[in-house]
């Protein structure tokens, strides 16, 4: 990273304001937000560093102005760069990245909505988080708003980016879904059976997440990390800790690390079964589902044996995890988590054979991989369109850079691809925890406690299921938590099923969500 600031000071001279180390692995650059395009550019087109997330922060009290931090990867050298530009009350405003970096197109518009700062220059200036019900200038993520607020509810229509001409219809579907499932609208133009537009609305879910985080001590921090989306709730708790631990200085058990090694897989392989599940039976091959959905129920007994929890609530705390895995256990383990992949692998072999479900997934739903790179497509959706990204690779973390493993990618973009990236992931994660479990060392699974350092930020990550996903995590002068960003996979992958769908029939839809299986609680937060 430092050809990078060396190259920013050359090249900007004192447009650069200041630069710092941060915690753990994190360099930031203060910049003026006049520069902040142009600056951005250099970084992206010139060093080739990747665009993560933004946060934007009420940093009034501290610095008298807003602040916004915008986070950038070299997986080369497994750093992060956090750009910062202070943005002034009396002005309340920053240049759109939108044009040049698409992928930042909702987390502006989620900054606009929730601390009332307007990108200039963006292209869909429209309400994204807050519905319009909500009032005008009442902004949730400002310090002087309150959470006990009551606030009165105003009249308000959504605004449809309309397709219109002869032939064309419209064909809304939800909030309110016919599954059990969460609310989520998507809007379809059809010409005939084929999607020609489709505009999701979502955030009906938004719970106001980021800011009951606010004050709260770090261990009720993971417990709200934990419920963030229930299917991943090891990968947001171990993102949330490992922030935590950063600012607190704090050292996690090599025994503690393994065994949140084996958490997330275990996390990941309940998810994929659910997911390869669902695909079959949206293809209508139920067998293959029932066989799928029977070998997840064994996997969530297994973690209810393990934790008490089927979903391993609780089960990661502050400084490592909440409880040992004995010799017997261990055992038992290895002997279950053999048995399910012998079962998983005679139910791949029979999905292999089902000419019905192959001809539906094939070509079905396909994302080029250049649509997946310039939207920031992460995790398997990524992996599927030919883009090479995993974080458990290119920034180690926990214990995986004790592990050898593969990293799976498919270039066919489309629903077949999509499966076969997460059964090649079931494989890995199998094998990835019996060697967990072989060579786990002795020694405690709980770190010392520290106090969190003052007004300093940290980033927590995993590859969860879904993808990459980020905790930031901004203290006070006091050590307190001002500020807490959730960066989720779901939040990163739902616009890219607008692109998805294109070109297919409608009776398509939902194999192609389900292939994507992204979280409306995990995205809306």
């Amino acid at each position: 990273m430092k050809t990078v600031i060396d190259g920013l000071k050359e090249k900007f001279g004192d447009k650069i304001h200041k630069v710092w180390d941060g915690c753990g692995k994190q360099v930031h650059v203060s910049v003026d937000r006049v520069f902040l395009l142009e600056i951005v550019a250099f970084l992206v087109r010139d060093h080739e560093l990747r665009f993560l997330f933004l946060a934007g922060s009420d940093t009034r009290r501290e610095t008298g102005a807003f602040t916004i931090d915008y986070v950038f990867s070299r997986s080369s050298q497994d750093k992060f760069l956090i750009l910062q530009t202070r943005i002034e009350e009396k002005e309340p405003r920053f240049p759109s990245l939108t044009h040049f970096l698409p992928q930042a197109n909702w987390q502006e518009r989620e900054v606009q909505d929730l601390l009332g700062l307007e990108p200039i220059g963006h292209p869909d200036p429209r309400r994204l988080v807050l519905h319009e019900d909500w009032p005008q200038g009442v902004f949730p993520l400002r310090k002087d708003f309150e959470c006990s607020s009551k606030i009165p509810r105003v009249a308000g229509d959504y605004v449809f980016d309309r397709v219109e001409g002869e032939g064309i219809f419209e064909i809304p579907v939800g909030p309110v879904h016919a599954g059990i499932i969460e609310p989520g609208h998507f809007r379809f133009s059809v010409m005939g059976e084929s999607v020609i537009k489709l505009e999701i609305r979502h955030f009906y879910t938004h719970k106001g997440t980021e800011k009951s985080g606010e004050g709260k001590s770090p261990e009720h921090l993971i417990c709200l990390a934990e419920r963030i989306s229930g299917d991943n709730s090891v990968a947001h708790a171990v993102a949330c800790a490992q922030a935590l631990e950063v600012l607190g200085g704090m050292e996690v058990p090599l025994r503690a690390q393994m065994i949140r090694v084996i958490y997330l897989e275990l996390e990941r392989l309940h998810n994929h079964m659910s997911d390869i599940a669902g695909i079959s039976l949206d293809a209508a091959f139920s067998f293959g589902a029932s066989q799928l959905m029977r070998l997840k129920e064994s996997l969530l007994n297994l973690n209810e044996r393990l934790t008490g929890t089927r979903l391993l609530r609780s089960a990661v705390i502050l400084g490592g995890v909440c409880r040992d895995i004995s010799e017997a256990e261990k055992g038992r383990l290895i002997e279950t988590i053999k048995k399910s992949e012998e079962d998983f692998d005679e139910i791949v072999k029979i999905l292999g054979q089902v000419d019905s479900l192959i001809d539906r997934a094939e070509t079905t739903g396909q994302i080029k991989k250049e649509i997946a790179e310039t939207l920031g497509a992460v995790g398997p959706v990524a992996r599927a369109s030919g883009v090479d990204r995993d974080l458990r690779r290119d920034h180690p973390y926990a214990a995986y850079r004790d592990f050898s493993f593969k990293v799976p990618v498919f270039t066919g973009g489309d629903v077949e691809s999509r499966m076969n990236v997460k059964i090649q992931e079931a494989y890995e994660s199998f094998k990835m925890i019996c060697d967990a479990l072989a060579s786990m060392p002795p020694g405690p699974v709980r770190g010392a406690l520290k106090p969190l350092a003052r007004s300093r930020a940290a980033i927590g990550y995993v590859e969860s299921p879904r993808g990459e996903c980020f905790h930031w995590i901004l203290t006070d002068k006091h050590g307190m938590i001002s500020r807490w960003k959730v960066q989720s996979p779901s939040f990163s992958n739902w616009p890219l099923i607008e692109y998805a769908v294109l070109e297919n029939i409608v009776p398509d839809f939902p194999l192609i969500n389900k292939s994507m299986n992204l979280s409306y609680s995990g995205n809306d937060r």
